[in-house]
């Protein structure tokens, strides 16, 4: 099989024959980075964001970001309300406030909301975690506020949460990420800050026909997300060797069960590193062992099935790194146009045995040729060379 007839180039019209091409519309199209601060995929992002709302009918974007940090993009987006300097600032964990492409996503979003009465919503999907987990002082006490007024010290005072969750620099310690003895995820006060998350939670449940639906959406998000932190703490405080394998699962369950909720407000682009997007297994070696996890995108592919599709995407020339001719990147390095969307399935039938990429820049993630049929499809740039500094996490 000729393999340009796998691949059309990637523009308005690729881009919906791509969608119909599925087996049933997406609540969720996963656009995976091969790479963070690649500037022609940021650009390319944006073009296709435009593309599904302009003729696809999406309204909301997520990104693998801070969840509560998000916030601030999302009523900036609807409101207006600051400046965007602050915004990008206040609104994006891992730097990529500073990423150019996500500067001009969040100004093309504010400027369509004061075109439009249907309204472009923006999500952080990620927790708020680097490698280390951040205070869940934010998720508890937002959610507090929202459940005290009618009923007031009905889990836990005020006075008390504040004194059980202390200074915020206990928690938000860096060190703690590689020497679990420095972790509070185990003491006294953390253990019955779990429970006080858990009541929280199941008096939410409790409570949804009071709130409005953007109280009730909101006190989901913080209610997920104190529980999730204060799990993630705990097993930062674990020093089996299981410890790291735990995190890294705890994450991408964060992010998956953050996904959900964002599939609520469907058809949504998602757009986050192919690891955390794919159907498969994570890999990672860390030190002696090999890391091995269930990914966001295969936790939400479970749930939602055929609703939830994935996009990879992959370069050909990284910076001065180019692929051997017999890799799969190298491979689409023939294909004729600059960018390419390639069905990914035919693609595996295609091309037989090809050889795994190893690139010098070690922020770039190549294919996995052997997992070529858990992809829905493939944008491929033929080259990407305007780069920035890795994220500190994929």
């Amino acid at each position: 099989m000729d393999i340009q007839n796998t691949a059309r180039p990637l523009d308005g019209a690729g881009i919906s024959t791509f969608l119909r091409s599925l087996p049933a519309e997406p609540l969720l199209l996963g656009l995976g980075e091969a790479r963070h601060f690649t500037e022609e995929l940021g650009d390319l992002r944006n073009e296709i964001f435009r593309q599904l709302v302009e003729h696809e009918g999406y309204r909301s974007f997520a990104i693998e970001s801070d969840c509560l940090m998000g916030l601030v993009v999302d009523d900036y987006i609807a409101t207006g309300a600051g400046t965007l300097d602050d915004v990008m600032e206040r609104g994006f964990s891992h730097n990529f406030g500073a990423f150019p492409a996500n500067r001009e996503l969040v100004r093309w979003m504010r400027a369509y909301n004061e075109e439009h009465d249907d309204k472009l919503r923006f999500f952080g999907f990620d927790g708020p975690l680097e490698y280390w987990a951040a205070s869940p002082r934010q998720a508890l006490t937002a959610l507090y506020a929202l459940l005290d007024g009618p009923f007031p010290g009905a889990v836990v005072t005020e006075e008390t949460l504040d004194t059980l969750l202390g200074p915020d620099d206990r928690w938000a310690n860096e060190a703690a990420a590689m020497d679990p003895s420095l972790s509070i995820g185990r003491s006294a006060d953390a253990q019955r800050l779990r429970v006080i998350a858990d009541d929280l939670v199941a008096l939410l449940d409790t409570q949804v026909p009071r709130l409005s639906a953007e109280d009730g959406e909101r006190a989901a998000l913080y209610g997920r997300t104190a529980v999730g932190l204060l799990r993630y703490h705990h097993w930062m405080a674990d020093a089996s060797p299981e410890r790291w394998t735990r995190l890294s699962a705890l994450r991408d369950a964060m992010m998956a069960a953050n996904l959900r909720a964002v599939a609520e407000h469907g058809p949504a682009l998602v757009f986050a590193s192919n690891l955390h997007l794919q159907r498969n297994k994570s890999v990672m070696s860390f030190g002696d062992r090999l890391l091995e996890w269930w990914s966001a995108g295969a936790i939400t592919g479970a749930h939602l099935g055929d609703r939830y599709a994935f996009l990879a995407s992959a370069f050909g020339r990284v910076g001065d790194d180019t692929p051997p001719a017999d890799t799969v990147e190298g491979v689409l390095s023939t294909l004729p146009w600059d960018h390419a969307l390639i069905d990914a399935r035919r693609l595996a039938e295609a091309v037989t045995k090809p050889a795994p990429r190893i690139s010098r820049d070690f922020a770039y993630f190549p294919l996995d040729p052997a997992r070529l049929d858990l992809i829905d499809g493939i944008v491929f740039l033929k080259e990407a060379v305007r780069l920035g500094g890795p994220s500190p996490s994929a």
